[in-house]
């Protein structure tokens, strides 16, 4: 085996190339702390769900290269997704401080679909930063040294005597050479290792340091790309008529040449999830939709309800096992369907022709995209050119890929390039739902020490066909979980037990695959560690202890303690509060990361009562305090967003966020009755605490604040009531609206908004 190299030094590549272009090497990066076989009872301390993706990037890193051109820009193809999480900042930053350049002069774009890269173009689990993190480091660093080397050559000087300080190498007499100018003179005719050393931590100007997004601006003034402001060649707007159920399939079309002839209607086909039309506007597509006369067949769901999934559910759950003879707490929970869409309707441009298809989508996982679409269309992978386009919004959504594959067909079908575009409608009833679940608890104490913790995650099951399941597939032999399937895989390399609690124990069994699920930001998390730290609340009242002090005493570790610590006094835990509000705390740890929460509730009934239009106002969070240690924050500004919005998250989900299941469909059809968290219920006081850094590399924090958020606001209201919540959202029983019909399955676009402008 070869020698570890030292902490900071990695070997790179120069590659063969008109200009400056390089790449890392990181085949033999230090040993992780899976290979080391460090001795301990948490499998995610020895190899988690990060581990595993970095781990399966590390082989195609070298083919991720920085290029510095003549005009002195460095570029960079980013291979993972922008769908408004901030990396393309953060992806220059690193750049920026290893090549000691303005980071305006950093360009990063998308990288096409690159099979290639195999494991290396998947944009899921918070994995970005943490694999990325190096190797773009050492690409940078070579181009680094190869821009001194050349410019030694140039002023007649020592590289040991130059420096390069933005954008400009100069020698010790102030003669400076612009990188630009040097771009060619530092190029390879071949590809050669270099060996490099990564500038110190305490060098930083750049990384750590709160900025803005590169792509700010653009977003504010409407200037910013998304997929359906590209101007391809004959693309004209695109829907589908989708069945009243679940997936559910065309039998017959009444009027398809009617249709056919409606004012800027050019093409009506059937298609495999339902019938395609395409126009000269999507007005003029809405119209044609909602004037098909389809006859459907069954779904996959037909006849389902919240119900009947829930006694599918219960028949499915794994015995907690025999009751011990100490004393225990324990709860089950409920967690409702709840909608995956994201802010960017479900969107894709394709254009396919005899023997080629060109597409463009934000896609997040653009490999396993291009292979589908290559099947589908009966065409040779290298056939099919995908090209990955920034994204409004994800949370795991823009990890599957239908819209591209509907547009890709609705093309083939038509002959003619599409815009296609789902509406609100479409993207809840027939879209990605995060599962329904059931979560068990029980907890063995005994005096003062926590003798066990076992706990039954039921699900509905999880789709993980967009590309994370074939990772799992390919480090199996390598990961120290026994010959599990992929969502038990996924469960148990992505929960970690925080707390001394003894023996602990956690299954994940799951049931039900008529349904489009998908892995929601968070994925299980959310709901395990809510169903956990309510029966922790309930335990702490058990032994007659403080929650915050609770949690404190029985944490595993000093990091842990200090972000609970941080959220509990920045938020005054413990504070008098009237009667009906009070205050929940809660903690989780995952991605390398820790966080916590303190959230403030009012239950008291003018708050709960108060009129919403169409809704139901329920409590109303009114403060909250999130701490969170990444480990290094490559950008604590963009960190401090992601937290605020997954507090957003939490609070929808414990709160307000479920979709209703009847007779095979979801009632909701858009977000005016899918209550995410709204203005009515955001805290007006709301305070991130970035911890100072306690690593040298970054973890995971796109995910991060959703899971303790959810559970804080869950003990909040326990508190506040009296009553310990179990079902989740406390909202989902009662129904505010009035469900729209599923046929047509695009509702009429409402003509009363100015009525409504004002309203809370």
């Amino acid at each position: 085996m070869p020698e570890p190299i030292p902490r900071r030094r990695f070997l790179g590549y120069v590659l063969a190339a008109p200009v400056l272009v390089t790449a890392a090497d990181l085949s033999l990066e230090p040993e992780t702390a899976a290979a080391a076989q460090v001795p301990s009872p948490e499998i995610t301390d020895l190899l988690d769900l990060n581990d595993m993706m970095t781990v399966a990037a590390l082989p195609t890193s070298g083919l991720i290269t920085v290029e510095v051109g003549p005009d002195g820009t460095v570029s960079f193809a980013l291979p993972r997704a922008e769908v408004g999480q901030g990396i393309t900042t953060s992806t220059a930053m690193l750049i920026a401080e290893e090549l000691t350049v303005p980071l305006e002069r950093v360009r990063v774009t998308l990288a096409d679909a690159r099979p290639e890269l195999i494991f290396n173009q998947l944009t899921g689990g918070s994995n970005t930063t943490i694999a990325t993190y190096t190797p773009i480091r050492v690409a940078a660093a070579v181009a680094r040294q190869r821009l001194l080397q050349a410019a030694a050559t140039e002023l007649g000087a020592a590289p040991a005597d130059l420096r390069l300080r933005a954008g400009v190498v100069t020698d010790r007499s102030g003669r400076g050479i612009p990188i630009g100018d040097l771009a060619e003179k530092a190029a390879s005719t071949w590809t050669a290792p270099v060996a490099v050393e990564l500038a110190p931590r305490e060098s930083f100007t750049v990384i750590g340091r709160p900025t803005n997004r590169v792509d700010a601006l653009d977003a504010v003034t409407g200037r910013k790309k998304f997929a359906m402001d590209l101007d391809v060649a004959g693309a004209m707007p695109a829907m589908v008529c989708r069945p009243p159920t679940i997936n559910g399939k065309v039998g017959s079309v009444a009027n398809a040449a009617e249709v056919r002839a409606m004012p800027g209607v050019t093409d009506v086909v059937v298609v495999s999830t339902g019938v395609a039309v395409r126009a000269g506007t999507f007005g003029q597509c809405i119209d044609a939709v909602r004037a098909l006369r389809v006859t459907w067949r069954s779904g996959t769901a037909e006849g389902k309800s919240d119900e009947t999934v829930l006694r599918s559910l219960a028949a499915a759950e794994i015995p907690l096992g025999l009751r011990p003879p100490t004393p225990v707490v324990e709860g089950k929970f409920t967690f409702q369907f709840r909608s995956n869409s994201a802010l960017e309707p479900n969107c894709a441009i394709a254009d396919v022709r005899p023997g080629r298809a060109e597409i463009w989508s934000a896609l997040k996982s653009p490999i396993v995209a291009k292979q589908a679409i290559a099947a589908k269309l009966g065409l040779p992978v290298g056939s099919v050119t995908v090209h990955v386009t920034e994204g409004g919004g994800s949370f795991g959504r823009k990890l599957f890929f239908d819209a591209a594959l509907e547009a890709a067909e609705i093309s083939q079908k038509t002959g003619k390039p599409v815009k296609l575009m789902w509406h609100r409608a479409d993207d809840s009833r027939q879209g990605r739902v995060h599962p329904m679940a059931t979560s068990r608890v029980r907890i063995a104490y005994l005096g003062g020490t926590v003798l066990s913790y076992t706990q039954r995650h039921t699900s509905v099951a999880t789709d993980l066909s967009h590309g994370l399941g074939e990772i799992i597939t390919a480090m199996a032999a390598r990961l120290p979980v026994g010959d599990i399937g992929f969502s038990e895989t996924f469960f148990q390399l992505s929960q970690q037990m925080s707390y001394n609690f003894g023996a602990n124990s956690r299954l994940l069994a799951e049931t039900d695959k008529s349904f489009n699920t998908g892995s929601m930001r968070n994925v299980y998390s959310p709901d395990v560690t809510c169903a956990r730290e309510l029966v922790v609340d309930r335990l702490a009242a058990a032994m007659g202890k403080d929650p915050y002090r609770f949690r404190r005493d029985f944490l595993r570790d000093e990091r842990c303690r200090a972000v609970l610590e941080a959220a509990a006094t920045a938020g005054g835990w413990g504070r008098a509060m009237p009667a009906g509000t009070a205050q929940g705390i809660a903690f989780h740890a995952e991605y390398k990361a820790v966080s916590a929460a303190l959230v403030e509730i009012d239950c008291r009934p003018a708050t709960v009562n108060r009129p919403v239009r169409d809704g139901v106002a329920g409590p109303r969070v009114t403060k909250v305090v999130f701490a969170v240690d990444v480990g290094l924050a490559v950008n604590p500004r963009g960190l401090e967003a992601q937290m605020m919005g997954g507090v957003m998250d939490g609070i929808a989900l414990a709160l307000t966020s479920s979709l209703h299941l009847r007779d095979g469909y979801f009632l909701e059809a858009s977000w005016d009755n899918y209550f995410y968290t709204r203005q009515w219920n955001t805290p007006p006081d709301l305070r991130v605490i970035v911890m100072p850094s306690t690593s040298e590399q970054p973890g995971g924090a796109g995910e991060l604040g959703v899971a303790a958020s959810m559970a804080a606001v869950a003990c909040a209201y326990g508190r506040a009531t009296g009553t310990m919540p179990t079902t989740f959202p406390i909202n989902h029983g009662t129904l505010s609206f009035t469900p729209k019909p599923t046929v047509p399955p695009i509702p009429p676009s409402p003509s009363d908004g100015l009525a409504h402008p004002w309203e809370p």
